[in-house]
């Protein structure tokens, strides 16, 4: 192994947690390849590099050519790739975990299977967008009628103190250019956060479709995440860009969430969250690393790598059995 070109692979722990990370970075019509540790961005305006293992998912958007050897820099980084459409507002792809522990997939996996589980963990989330209310004996259907009239309340309150005309959400992923400045600032914003929500779950080894409000996509856990934030940051954000008009609005509310999240340390708030809804607490113990066992129905998990059996379970010669080659001769 030592003889292949190029760096060595790190180990997990030598890579930084995906809270301690940059959200994301939206990448369009460049080249994409590797120098060392870090992959390089070439386009018309010159190269920069960019540490692979300090981007917690990167956006690839129309135009984007990479390299073999910036994605495997990128899966060994343990950083998350998502290949978007125009504007970032079309999802394709993403790429791989930063944990090789099931654990928090397997408590996820419980918690959705379970009528009863579920509907706590889905109360919980409720419960954090209200903070002062007890919603522990409301329904399901209850919450999201709460929900609608809290997300209402937000955008006329944004459309009131910005000035932005508000007449309601608008969304058609192949008619972006055709929807009104505050819809498509919206649908850029969403679109940041669910690629950072995204690159925190498949970091965390969750799976991003066993959700808990949302159910039948392959993203439903992202969505259910995003929710708890865009009240606070993403709507707002829209609003306050779309007053100021800028000339390319997609392009500037980029930079402006990606701006907030550092500010609002969003990546360290989702790990925290997802911990706590999934575990009841935010475990800081590491189980991102290397636990593979064997499953056992007594409710012992064993050591893997081991041949089992060879003390109680004998193979006969044909001098231990009669008649062993006729039962041979018999199974062929």
């Amino acid at each position: 192994m030592n003889s292949l070109p190029g760096s060595d692979k790190p180990k997990l722990h030598e890579l930084p947690r995906i809270k301690e990370r940059l959200t994301f970075l939206y990448i369009e019509r460049c080249v994409v390849n590797r120098q060392d540790g870090a992959i390089t961005v070439t386009d018309i305006r010159g190269t920069v590099c960019v540490p692979a293992a300090v981007l917690g998912v990167l956006m690839l958007g129309p135009g984007t050519n990479v390299s073999h050897r910036a994605m495997e820099l990128l899966g060994d980084s343990g950083a998350c790739a998502i290949w978007v459409g125009e504007h970032g507002v079309r999802y394709y792809a993403h790429g791989r975990p930063l944990t090789e522990s099931s654990r928090l997939i397997e408590k996820q996996a419980e918690l959705v299977s379970n009528t009863r589980k579920r509907l706590a963990v889905a109360r919980i989330m409720y419960q954090m967008r209200f903070p002062n209310e007890d919603v522990s004996g409301l329904t399901m259907q209850q919450l999201r009628g709460r929900e609608g009239s809290r997300i209402r309340s937000v955008y006329r309150k944004a459309s009131k103190e910005t000035g932005v005309e508000w007449t309601g959400r608008e969304y058609k992923a192949d008619e972006y250019d055709k929807s009104t400045p505050i819809n498509k600032a919206l649908s850029a914003a969403h679109a940041c956060l669910y690629g950072v929500v995204q690159s925190v779950i498949v970091a965390l080894g969750c799976s991003p479709a066993l959700g808990f409000v949302h159910k039948g996509h392959e993203r439903a856990f992202v969505y259910d995440i995003a929710d708890l934030y865009k009240a606070d940051i993403t709507i707002p954000l829209a609003f306050v860009v779309t007053s100021e008009n800028p000339s390319d609005i997609g392009k500037e509310i980029r930079h402006r969430v990606r701006d907030v999240f550092a500010e609002s340390h969003i990546l360290e708030r989702i790990t925290y969250d997802i911990r706590f809804l999934l575990l009841e607490s935010d475990s800081e113990d590491r189980f991102d690393v290397d636990t593979l066992r064997l499953w056992d129905d007594k409710g012992s998990d064993v050591k893997y790598g081991i041949s089992y059996g060879k003390e109680t379970h004998k193979l006969p010669d044909e001098s231990d059995c009669e008649g062993y080659g006729t039962l041979l001769k018999k199974q062929t």
